[in-house]
Order: structure tokens, then C-alpha cells, then sequence
């Protein structure tokens, strides 16, 4: 019965979320005393001196055309706000703004790692008509992210031999061979990238979002933050709780679990999706499966049994369709009902032996383009991920793999692969300096928190303990599947639009 136990490349974990709250297990290698960090990041003594900032404060936007309803510009920023005199870096803006539009809203993606200046390109997707009519929305890319100073940690032809190879992580050789490219990668990142890369952290990009209020000229800041950007702005209200004003944290993250409970939480959440999606496709034509939900759910591993022994024809003879990328396949199809349909198809052809289809959807979640490029920063979600949560000490295998037999039992398809997806994060080596950060928001106004039911990603408990964890903040819910509620039910569209475009905050415990 086919293994999960098989991961690839450094990303084997992180990878599970690609837009979303991030898998974190566990794990962790202690790092070698005999190799230092590439920066030494700072401890979190240090104080931040409002006046020294006051030239990031008093900078305005320069904004410049830059497509149909669109205009863009950068934001400086201190690389250390402990230190601001020690460098700066450049954020990137971008702005979808109609003529009628009146006031502005900050937005975020999630991930960690997700453009919020590719998301305008496709601001018609992703926003309402109305909200898009009333506000200009701006996206940015948080530091390290996309344009600005984007962690780059391997050239294209390195990333495509680091997701090609696939490791055996239950064998010594195996698991030894993973640490190696795991290390390796990590170096990358610190060779490339050794004046930003201990300082891509939330609570840094936090800071930034604050500067780029005032660069905007705003004296509260209105935030739509999706998935990881609800954490983004929990934060922000946390520590800039004055000037915030109307907030909406859709496909809420856990604020404080540790990292082996949220592994644990996702886990469990695409176990449930992937079922409910079995039990929608048997319904349906054109399913890869028959039977009842446990007969396709075995079938499903017996499938990507098959494409462990033998990887599956894409038209690149480099490039077979691995169990791996089946995987992939699986996960991202989940996090939107629209993509059912697609990964039926997918996996229909991949019993088939036609692998393409499959390759295709993985190359998405990689962020790898037709052309064979990557986005520009490969290592963002790792160095976010590894400086926002702490080192937990050494772990031998044995214990990793007793935690993906522990995982496995819950989900046999996605459990075992995500015990080891963290061991990056030892040989990363650096810590946030202000976390964990205790959260409540106590001068932060009313915010909105929103959770799906049958979100894989970021589980609907989340949301709950978020808005009890807030000090002022009301629950809607979406009874739906998929990551994310805004943009898939009018009932939920109008609550934010109401909020945003009005300031009318809709009823705590809404449910749609």
C-alpha cells in the first residue's frame, strides 16, 4: 500500500498550503556550533526608536500608471526595524482603482509568499464588482515576496532538479540524502540573500504594512487579508491597534498553536476534503473511481502506488509525473469546488498513463511556469515559516518517523509525508526576535473574522479561536468546502462589502 513517506525536495511540507495557512510539523536538526549564521539576526532587546523611523513615515507614494486601472509604486523600508539605519529594502505596490473609487483597502493574498501585486492583475476574479467600483485596492508584496527583495535561493535549473528528485525518507540512505538537499538549499538561501533573509518575518512585514499606511496618507488603515494574511493583520491590529479600521481576516489562522497541533489540524482538514471530494465525484460523471468513498479513497492509493513504480509519461522525458506530483494535484484541486472537476480529469488520464494533466496542476502549486521559470522567490515561504515559528530542538529520525506513522493513521494519503517537512528550519537557524508575539488586539476596533466549514487549509476551529482570542471581533461563517469564503457566496460577498465599502458590521455568528 503506497507510502507518503516520500517527500521532495526542501519544500516536502510547506508545499501542502500553497495559498494558505502553512503545514508546520514538527521536526527539527539541531544546527552545527561550526556554522554561523550568514547574519546574525537580532535578539528582540533592542528598542525601536519612533524618531529614527521617521524618514520611512514621512515618505509619500509616487504612484505611477501601469496598466488598465492600475498604477504602481514602492514603499521603503528599514531591512531591521531594530537597526533601521543598517539597509533598506524596496516593497512593491499595486493598485486596481476606478474613477469612482473613494478610499483605499490594503490587501494580502496568504500563503507566506503570495504576491498581493499578481493578485491585481486578476483583481476582477478575485474582488467584487461593487468593491472594486467603491475602493481602490492596493496589493503589495510583503518583504522578501515576489518584487520585493524576493528571497531567491536556486536558479531555474536547480529548482527543477530539487523538485524532480524524490526521497525515501523511511531508509537511512534516503532520509540521509533529504537532509543533505535540504542543507544545501538552506545555504543557498543564506549565500544569496545574507542581508534580508533574517528579517522576512511577520511581524517585520507588520511593521511594514504601517508604513505603507502612512506613505498612503491614511490614518486608519482599511486590510482584506486571506489565510496567512489574516495572521499578517492580527498582528498589525496587535501592534498598530489605533490606526486600524475596517478589517477582515477571511480563512482565519491559529494565533498561537504549536506547530505539531497545526499539522495535526490540516491533516485532518484535507483528510475530510479529499473525502468529501471522492463522494461528489462518485455522484458525478467522468470519475476515476467507483464504488463507495472507501473503495475510491483505496483506489487513490493504489494509484499513486502504481506511479511510485513507475512514474508516468508528461511528453518530457525529464520530467515524469511523479506521486509527488499527484499529490499536488490532489491538494491544490481542494482548495476550490471549481477544481473538481479538473483533477477527475487529471487523475483519469494519470491511470491512463498520461501524466501531463497531473504535472500541469503540480507545476502550479511549485509556481513553475510553461516556459520552465519559477517565480522569483523560491525560498519565501520557508524563511517566513522558519523565522516566525521557534526551534523546537533535536529530533532523531526515529522520532520523526514514529510523529508520520502518528499523522499517517489519522490520513493515510496525506499524513506520513508531512512529519519531516520542517527539518529546513534547523539548518535555517534563525528565529523572529519578537515571537511569539501575544496577540489581542485590545485597541484595535470591531474586526471581521471568517471561517469555512470545509476549509482543508485553515479548519473552521480557527476562526473560532481567533475571534476569542481578539479582543473585539465577530464571526461569519461559510457552510462550504474550499479555502476561503470571500468571492464564493453572495450572502458572505455582501457582509464584507457592507464593511468595507460602508462600515455596516454584520451580525456575529452570520452563517451563510
Amino acid at each position: 500500500m503506497f507510502s507518503p513517506k516520500r517527500v521532495r525536495g526542501v519544500l516536502a511540507g510547506v508545499t501542502l498550503v500553497v495559498v494558505g495557512a502553512c503545514s508546520l510539523p514538527a521536526p527539527m536538526l539541531q544546527q552545527a556550533d561550526d556554522d554561523p549564521p550568514a547574519t546574525q539576526p537580532p535578539t528582540g532587546e533592542e528598542e525601536i526608536d519612533d524618531a529614527e523611523l521617521e524618514e520611512f513615515y514621512s515618505q509619500t507614494v509616487d504612484w505611477e500608471e501601469c496598466g488598465t486601472d492600475q498604477e504602481c509604486a514602492t514603499v521603503t523600508v528599514p531591512i531591521d526595524y531594530a537597526e533601521p539605519e543598517s539597509g533598506t529594502i524596496d516593497l512593491a505596490l499595486k493598485k486596481h482603482a476606478t474613477r469612482s473609487a473613494e478610499g483605499m483597502v490594503l490587501f494580502n493574498p496568504g500563503g507566506p509568499g503570495g504576491s498581493g501585486v499578481d493578485v491585481i492583475d486578476q483583481a476582477r476574479y478575485v474582488f467584487t464588482p461593487e468593491l472594486l467600483t467603491a475602493k481602490e485596492i492596493v496589493g503589495f508584496d510583503p518583504r522578501g515576496v515576489g518584487q520585493s527583495a524576493p528571497i531567491s535561493c536556486y536558479d531555474d535549473d536547480q529548482l527543477d532538479e530539487l523538485y524532480t528528485e524524490v526521497y525515501d525518507v523511511e531508509t537511512d540512505e534516503g532520509f540521509d540524502a533529504y537532509v543533505s538537499s535540504v542543507a544545501d538549499y538552506v545555504q543557498a538561501c543564506k549565500d544569496n540573500n545574507p542581508e534580508t533573509i533574517a528579517h522576512v518575518d511577520t511581524v517585520s512585514a507588520a511593521r511594514d504594512m504601517d508604513v505603507i499606511r502612512a506613505a498612503l496618507g491614511v490614518e486608519k488603515l482599511d486590510y482584506l487579508g486571506f489565510s496567512y494574511g489574516t495572521k499578517l493583520g492580527a498582528i498589525y491590529a496587535e501592534l498598530f491597534g489605533p490606526h486600524v479600521g475596517r478589517f477582515v481576516l477571511d480563512g482565519a489562522m491559529t494565533l498561537d498553536g504549536e506547530v505539531s497541533e497545526i499539522t495535526h489540524a490540516q491533516v485532518e482538514g484535507f483528510e475530510r476534503a479529499y473525502r468529501e471530494y471522492l463522494q461528489d465525484c462518485l455522484q458525478g460523471p467522468g470519475c476515476p473511481f467507483d464504488g463507495g468513498v472507501d473503495d475510491a479513497y483505496d483506489q487513490t492509493l493504489e494509484l499513486l502506488d502504481r506511479v511510485v513504480a513507475n512514474p508516468v509519461d508528461t511528453g518530457d522525458r525529464e520530467r515524469p509525473a511523479t506521486e509527488v506530483d499527484a499529490m499536488n494535484a490532489i491538494i491544490v484541486a481542494l482548495y476550490d469546488v471549481e477544481t473538481w472537476p479538473i483533477l477527475s480529469q487529471a487523475l483519469t488520464s494519470l491511470q491512463q498513463g498520461d501524466g501531463e494533466q497531473v504535472k500541469m496542476l503540480s507545476d502550479h502549486v511549485l509556481e513553475r511556469e510553461s516556459d520552465g521559470t519559477y517565480a522569483p522567490s523560491d525560498g519565501a515561504m520557508a524563511a517566513i515559516q522558519c523565522l516566525d515559528y521557534p526551534d523546537t530542538g533535536e529530533v532523531d529520525r526515529q522520532t520523526l518517523n514514529a510523529q508520520a506513522q502518528e499523522l499517517e493513521e489519522k490520513s493515510p494519503l496525506f499524513g506520513g509525508s508531512m512529519a519531516y517537512g520542517q527539518i529546513a528550519c534547523a539548518e535555517f537557524g534563525y528565529s523572529a526576535p519578537e515571537n511569539p508575539l501575544e496577540i489581542s488586539a485590545e485597541q484595535a476596533p470591531t474586526m471581521v473574522v471568517i471561517g469555512t466549514t470545509g476549509d482543508p487549509a485553515t479548519p473552521h476551529k480557527w476562526a473560532e479561536d481567533m475571534v476569542e482570542q481578539l479582543d473585539d471581533a465577530v464571526l461569519v461563517t461559510w457552510e462550504g468546502q474550499g479555502h476561503l469564503a470571500y468571492g464564493k457566496s453572495p450572502c458572505i460577498n455582501g457582509a464584507v462589502d457592507d464593511f468595507l465599502i460602508e462600515g455596516l458590521l454584520p451580525e456575529d455568528g452570520l452563517s451563510c
